[in-house]
Parts: structure tokens; sequence; C-alpha cells
């Protein structure tokens, strides 16, 4: 599904910064040091965004990866507080699957899923990272899974049903699924 991107300017965003990596490009007097670095701006209701930025100091990198990420916002459907519908996203050879949790179970993810996550506002959901656990693949990972989540209004509209009809749908089937396994 192709991303719908929105602007931030009049959303209220926080930022959170994964990592800060210095990198080295060797030149003929020696070596040049940058830092790159990797953030997330979210409102905490929906909202998230990544970025990535480089400089030759910290605080430009950081300044530079936000800015990124605030032109990268998409918007995550939520239900209460976790998510309509289990994802599996891939990035590189970094596998992520995100699956909706009863409330009161919380975020339990690793280290490059649950900002992304927090940043959108979802407080219950469970996560696996298989593959490279390299954290700007995880991360980018993780925010392709949440741009790949689709509501049930929106499911309901494109099969031209209502969503109470296909939420009905959805329990007839669950229930003859439990039926018929022993």
């Amino acid at each position: 599904m192709a991303r719908k991107r929105i602007g931030g300017e009049d959303l209220e965003l926080e930022e959170r910064v994964i990592q800060i990596n210095r990198v080295a490009k060797v030149v003929k007097g020696g070596r040049r040091f940058s830092f790159s670095s990797v953030v997330v701006v979210g409102d905490g209701k929906g909202h998230v965004g990544i970025g990535m930025g480089k400089a030759a100091e910290v605080p430009e990198s950081i300044r530079k990866a936000t800015e990124a990420a605030k032109k990268n916002l998409i918007r995550v459907p939520l239900v209460n507080t976790t998510i309509p519908h289990e994802v599996v996203a891939r990035y590189g050879s970094t596998s992520v699957m995100i699956l909706p949790a009863a409330p009161g179970t919380g975020v339990i993810a690793g280290r490059g899923v649950r900002p992304v996550v927090e940043a959108a506002g979802i407080r219950d959901l469970l996560s696996k990272v298989q593959g490279s656990n390299n954290p700007i693949n995880v991360v980018k990972a993780a925010f392709q899974a949440l741009s790949e989540l689709v509501s049930l209004s929106d499911v309901a509209r494109k099969r031209d049903l209502t969503p109470q009809e296909l939420h009905e749908r959805r329990v007839r089937r669950e229930v003859t699924d439990q039926e018929t396994t022993p």
C-alpha cells in the first residue's frame, strides 16, 4: 500500500533519538569523521515519522534527522491502544512482525521497534524481529509495518460493506475455525 504522507506543521511532535553513529571517510590526509543519527518523531496519537541525518557535529546531525522525519510522517490506524491486525514487513534482511495485544499488555518490543510504536501512540503490542538486528534496518522495517496497517473502516469501504458487517464476518470465521480445529 502506498504511504500517504501528511504535513507535521499543526502537530505537536515529540522527537526521540534512536542511534548516533560515528562514521569515517578515509582521505589523503587521514580520516574525516562525521556523525549519522536516526530519529523518530510522533505525536502519540497515530502519527509517526522516521528520519536520518549526517553532519560533522552531533547536534546538526540530529537536527537534520528530525527535519527528515517531519517530512516523512504517516498516519497509523489505532484500535483503542493497539493495532487493527498483525503485519509482517521486511527491510533488507530484517523482518519485523507486529501483533495486536490485549489491553494492559504493554509494548513488548526490542530496541528498534519500541521507540517507533511508542511515538505512534501504541500502548499494547507484541513484536518479533528476525534476521538482521541492525538498528537502522529494524526501525525502517517497523515503520514499513506500521505503514501497511489498514483500519477496519477502510477495508469495509473497499469491499462495499459496513464496518459492522465486516466485523460480524470476521467473528463468524473465527468461530468456524475454532470448531474445526481439535
